[in-house]
């Protein structure tokens, strides 16, 4: 008994060593380093396994092992944050949204979102806010998972699985009304319904909620409110009790005040926004996500030749209100509704806000360090810090000088892994 002992432990102690990996190091040395906030020069970064170890002057000694990746020319800066993504659509150029959301199967719509968070994530957008599976149910939970095991690759993942919508108001629509179509989100009709849906959502994996606060449904197609403060509030009231957020489409003004009275997180679009109403929102720390670019998308889709035809109206109105939320002092994220518009191409809205008249080094601070603020992940990533994970990016060049070269992507590194160099 005595040597079968002394067999199994032997057994045992050599699992454990066999098991128990050395640390992994790798030192990254840029040109500059944009660590969320500020740019630095003669900033070097320690990665061990998938936490950032330092960041600042190269003042400490390097364990034996360490890998060296020598990156001239270029600035480190935290992996970029996606504020309004949809993994679920493509452009509608290539398939009209009725058509994605009835005449795709599920199997296909979820092949198609593995392909668009890889693209994702090769662009240096190494966490995106998902903001509704338009149809696909909670789909979005299972390639959040997918992702998190290994299975495909493509960045961290906030679900909000189907968007809230008053019954009734949003789409696919029949001209028959004996025609009983598939929806593209959760149909409520009221308070209790709305507490039941966000219970259920959450219960399915949702990080967060999102309702619409208005929608296309005036008599004569207008944007009109759906939903009553009290109604929204209900749904802020049950999220937040489980330790989440709700985030609202709105872009009519009273849209955008019920959302705000109600205790949102994040207001989305918010095209007809007025001083006051960014006012109320910088007073209550609610932030503005403009998604710029899905509406120059749409246009261009209609036949708007940008930079040869004169602006249509929706395009200077969006100028306009962006501009006026700039001139509030209002919390602005980074987040172009992207899957209207290709994946992989999430720097448009970046650049568009410095089009509009956002300097290129907020922009960057509201692609990193303000979303992940806002969206409450501030702990983990969103910033090259001490003990936060390991999500950084390297491009050619500054891009607080030139966003453009946010685009010239030399490194992407998630959770410590190098996707791409």
């Amino acid at each position: 008994m005595k040597n079968i002992s002394v067999f199994w432990t032997a057994i045992l102690f050599c699992c454990s060593v066999y098991t128990q990996q050395p640390d992994k190091y790798i030192l990254l040395k840029p040109a500059k380093v944009f660590d969320g906030e500020s740019m630095h020069e003669n900033w070097v970064v320690l990665v061990r396994n998938n936490k950032i170890e330092q960041a600042g002057a190269m003042t400490f000694k390097l364990p034996a092992s360490t890998q060296i990746i020598e990156l001239p020319g270029a600035t480190l800066l935290p992996g970029l944050i996606e504020g309004h993504s949809h993994l679920f659509l493509h452009p509608y150029n290539e398939t009209s949204w009725d058509d994605q959301v009835l005449k795709e199967s599920r199997a296909e719509r979820t092949a198609r979102a593995v392909e668009h968070a890889k693209a994702t994530l090769m662009a240096g957008f190494t966490t995106v806010r998902d903001l509704g599976t338009e149809g696909s149910m909670y789909d979005d939970v299972g390639l959040k998972i997918a992702i998190q095991k290994g299975v495909v690759p493509g960045p961290r993942m906030i679900c909000a699985t189907r968007a809230i919508v008053a019954k009734g108001t949003y789409g696919p629509k029949s001209a028959s009304a004996d025609v009983v179509l598939p929806q593209g989100a959760a149909e409520v009709g009221n308070v209790g319904e709305m507490m039941d849906e966000v219970r259920m959502q959450i219960s399915k994996g949702a990080d967060l909620i999102k309702i619409y606060a208005d929608y296309r449904n005036g008599p004569n197609g207008e944007a009109q409110p759906t939903f009553t403060v009290e109604e929204i509030a209900a749904a802020v009231t049950i999220a937040k009790s489980s330790g989440r957020k709700v985030v609202t489409h709105a872009s009519t003004a009273e849209g955008m005040i019920r959302a705000i009275n109600a205790g949102v997180s994040t207001i989305e679009h918010g095209d007809n926004g007025t001083a006051d109403i960014y006012k109320l929102m910088k007073e209550k720390g609610i932030a503005l996500c403009p998604t710029l670019a899905a509406g120059d998308a749409i246009q261009q889709y209609h036949g708007w030749k940008k930079g040869v035809d004169t602006d249509p109206p929706s395009v200077v109105n969006k100028k306009k209100s962006f501009q006026l939320a700039l001139s509030t002092g209002v919390t602005i994220c980074m987040g172009g509704d992207v899957g209207v518009f290709p994946h992989g191409d999430n720097a448009r809205e970046m650049e568009m806000m410095v089009d509009y008249g956002m300097k290129a080094i907020d922009v960057l601070r509201s692609a990193t360090s303000i979303n992940a603020d806002v969206f409450g992940y501030g702990d983990k990533i969103g910033r090259i810090k001490k003990d936060l994970f390991a999500d950084i990016i390297a491009v050619d060049g500054d891009p607080s000088v030139d966003i453009k070269n946010i685009r010239q992507i030399k490194l992407v590194m998630k959770d410590g892994l190098i996707y791409k160099q």
